[in-house]
């Protein structure tokens, strides 16, 4: 038997009960309800109405955070912030893609909230999916965290090479695989009819391009899904916190889309922050990992990864504006499938 003080598997402790999951559930599904009766009748979104929704999604997660802290006690409570706001800073390099997905697929402005919605539901499912793998990866295998450590650092590698090549690359739909595999089986139509996936035509059953942005959206979502989650297990091992966090930044995109849609291209040097960020959560799983087998090597404190990744959001943020200041709003230079 070995006198190593850690080779096992991690036991995890969570908050969540099973009325805490139940009633969290229940609330992320009524939100979405909501969202659908707020996008039935396509509109072209006002900046009013996407400050309001913004709001909203804003100051909802932060009281839950509030209650989580008062709860829980200040160690959950700076976890759960901590991994809102990881999660909410790689939402908004999310909307990048969804942006020029749409753009792409020339989605008019009336449907483009309902796509995005479609795409939140998409990612929420995966999220959960992967999260519920994320925990049982945790229960099972010894060497969980460094394997979460690795795909965050080769993660961020890509992130920053793709930002150094400095190169835009336009989003050809014709060549994505998701959509030719879908024209193979089902033919397709060259306009929208609202929101409707499929018309009969000519008395055949045929796709629309909504269908074929709604699936692009979802591929999409399975890539960011891949080191979202571990970047979040990286500052909380609590499987509901993690759940928490997602739900909370995911569930806001729809709104903030409009409200940064003329601001993201100003975001130049996000890719970077990112990066950073995902490094450093990569470093400190593989720390804590290290940390469970010599216990001479240090560990990170979620207290001192928040400072640093507020650090770096804020420094990227101001970097960025200084460096497009003057520039007419555009498209940001980025790689659609760059992980």
């Amino acid at each position: 038997m070995s006198d190593l003080p850690y080779l096992a598997a991690t036991e995890i402790h969570s908050v969540g009960t099973p009325t805490l999951w139940g009633v969290t559930i229940a609330a992320v599904l009524a939100l979405l309800v909501l969202d659908f009766l707020v996008t039935r009748r396509p509109h072209e979104v006002s900046i009013r109405e996407a400050l309001g929704w913004s709001t909203f999604y804003i100051a909802l997660p932060l009281a839950f955070g509030a209650w989580v802290w008062s709860r829980y006690g200040s160690e959950q409570g700076v976890e759960y912030l901590t991994g809102y706001l990881v999660e909410k800073s790689l939402s908004v390099d999310n909307l990048f893609v969804f942006m020029l997905l749409l753009a792409a697929f020339a989605v008019p402005a009336v449907l483009a909230q309902r796509v995005l919605l479609y795409g939140i539901v998409g990612a929420l499912v995966l999220r959960a999916v992967f999260i519920a793998l994320g925990a049982a990866a945790l229960q099972t295998l010894d060497f969980a965290f460094l394997l979460f450590a690795v795909i965050l650092i080769v993660t961020a590698v890509k992130l920053l090479r793709d930002a150094l090549s400095g190169h835009e690359q336009e989003v050809d739909i014709n060549k994505m695989r998701s959509v030719q595999l879908l024209r193979r089986f089902m033919p397709v139509t060259e306009e929208y009819h609202g929101t409707k996936m499929t018309v009969r035509l000519a008395g055949r059953r045929t796709l629309t391009p909504f269908a074929l942005v709604v699936v692009a959206l979802l591929v999409t979502d399975v890539v960011f899904a891949v080191d979202s989650v571990p970047a979040v297990y990286g500052i909380t091992e609590d499987p509901y916190l993690v759940f928490a966090t997602n739900a909370f930044a995911l569930l806001g995109l729809r709104a903030l889309y409009f409200v940064l849609h003329a601001a993201l291209s100003r975001l130049v040097h996000l890719s970077y922050g990112l990066a950073i960020i995902l490094a450093f959560i990569g470093v400190k799983l593989g720390l804590h990992w290290a940390h469970g087998i010599w216990a001479g090597v240090p560990e990170i404190p979620t207290l001192a990864s928040l400072g640093v990744i507020i650090g770096v959001l804020v420094v990227v943020t101001l970097t960025s504006l200084r460096a497009t200041r003057g520039a007419a709003p555009g498209r940001k230079e980025m790689v659609v499938e760059r992980r």
